[in-house]
């Protein structure tokens, strides 16, 4: 794979790796396959993809339907319209029915930046976690990408799989991707005690490494997991960082109710109290730009969970 690329592209590159050999996976798309990145798989496997038009309901009841007939089945469409036009069918066709679907949402969070709060998806981590059978995952780069999919290719469950839009800088390698399904990576600070943890989940795991760097700079300790599967969330990484810190900040490119900030605070709460800040999008219309530009404005950037971290352990910030 080339260098920074987004995770769509990485999805689709690693779909069609697989595809060569099993003619049981099969990719559905609502009129998206250009957004998603699957245009490529498209052309090179016609006889595997399904297009079914701005049709999103469709696109996860079909999906749920070739599932109960065997296939391995990836129905993507953007993450703003796949959580919400299409959420009666996730949950009866495809949590429900236990069947072997992964929705990948695409262009989530903010990545549609000026199209404004009818392409925002801020909702949808907790209206797919609220889901029984669903699991949600957001991977950080293409590595990770790549070794979810691989993953999802091999179990026979229900997963949302949420991805931006824009190309990601490299957090791992090829060579060097940890990953076990369902278990959190630590990218600082394991095992040592720490002032802060800072967990964090799909594009704001880069920001929270880099914000890691400035506070080691100020002689401030921080952790941070890469809390790639939100649901399972890992309790026992997210103990194991809070029982080793003053605080808990959480980062996430969605709304502040119900996603990774909940979760996190509803299991540090009932196991190891701490002073848990959550870094999210507010509970009001976004405003309209880039993605950077609305991480910048809303402190999901490094700057803002460096502010973020000293709050949670009472250092005074300019």
């Amino acid at each position: 794979m080339e260098n920074n690329i987004p995770n769509r592209a990485a999805i689709c590159q690693t779909l069609m790796e697989h595809a060569q050999t099993d003619p049981d996976i099969f990719v559905l798309c609502s009129d998206s396959r250009g957004s998603a990145g699957l245009a490529p798989f498209a052309e090179a496997f016609p006889q595997q993809f399904v297009e079914l038009g701005i049709a999103e309901q469709d696109l996860v009841s079909v999906a749920a339907g070739l599932a109960s007939c065997g296939k391995k089945v990836f129905a993507a469409s953007p993450a703003c319209f796949l959580s919400t036009r299409s959420y009666e069918q996730a949950k009866i066709d495809v949590a429900y029915s236990d069947t072997n679907v992964t929705l990948i949402g695409i262009s989530g969070g903010v990545s549609y930046g000026a199209l404004g709060m009818s392409h925002h998806s801020a909702q949808d981590i907790a209206a797919m976690a609220a889901l029984p059978n669903m699991r949600v995952y957001l991977p950080s780069d293409r590595h990770q990408t790549k070794q979810l999919i691989e993953a999802l290719l091999q179990d026979r469950k229900p997963a949302y799989v949420r991805v931006g839009r824009n190309p990601v800088a490299d957090l791992y390698s090829a060579e060097n991707t940890p990953f076990v399904l369902d278990q959190a990576v630590w990218l600082r600070g394991k095992g040592e005690k720490t002032h802060v943890a800072l967990i964090a989940c799909g594009e704001t795991v880069q920001p929270a490494c880099a914000a890691a760097d400035l506070l080691a700079a100020e002689g401030i300790r921080a952790s941070v997991l890469d809390m790639y599967c939100v649901k399972p969330l890992d309790r026992a990484a997210v103990l194991a960082a809070a029982q080793n810190a003053q605080a808990v900040v959480t980062v996430e490119e969605h709304s502040p109710f119900g996603g990774l900030g909940a979760l996190v605070a509803q299991t540090v709460s009932a196991h190891c109290p701490r002073k848990v800040i959550n870094r999210a999008l507010p509970d009001a219309p976004v405003i309209t730009g880039t993605s950077a530009e609305v991480f910048r404005y809303y402190g999901l950037d490094a700057a803002g969970i460096v502010q973020a971290a000293k709050e949670a352990i009472g250092c005074r910030t300019s």
